[in-house]
Order: C-alpha cells, then sequence, then structure tokens
C-alpha cells in the first residue's frame, strides 16, 4: 500500500515552454517575446541551454496588458 487518502495532493508546478511556443499560444511572433523581455514586460521564467523559458500565465498576462497598452496610446 503505497498510495494513502490522507495525504494531501502537491500542487501542480506551473510547466515551462520556450519562446517560440509561448508566442504560438498567445498568438505573437517569437519576436514580440523577445521584444516584451526587452522591454520588461516579460521575465523568462527558467533556461534550457540558451533558449529561455517562460510560464504560459505570465505570458498571458504580458499579451493582455500589451492589448491595454495599444488601446491607450
Amino acid at each position: 500500500m503505497l498510495s494513502s487518502p490522507h495525504l494531501p495532493a502537491l500542487p501542480a508546478l506551473p510547466a515551462l515552454i520556450p519562446g517560440p511556443l509561448a508566442a504560438e499560444e498567445a498568438g505573437v511572433a517569437p519576436a514580440t517575446i523577445r521584444k516584451w523581455v526587452q522591454l520588461g514586460h516579460l521575465r523568462a521564467a527558467g533556461k534550457a541551454g540558451r533558449a529561455q523559458l517562460f510560464r504560459l500565465e505570465d505570458v498571458f498576462a504580458a499579451e493582455r496588458a500589451a492589448r491595454r497598452r495599444s488601446r491607450t496610446a
């Protein structure tokens, strides 16, 4: 008996995805992801070799903020 119904479930760790996949999910160009990082609107959550990795929820938040910025500009 390895499992017990009395043990608390561990929270799922957020998945980290590379920039090109993050761009595809957000519906923007990979260059846009790089620009958001350069401007400080998005921060990489990790690295795999040279590739920056992002949390999808951070990418979506940056995309929503960019949409708001473009409406007020």
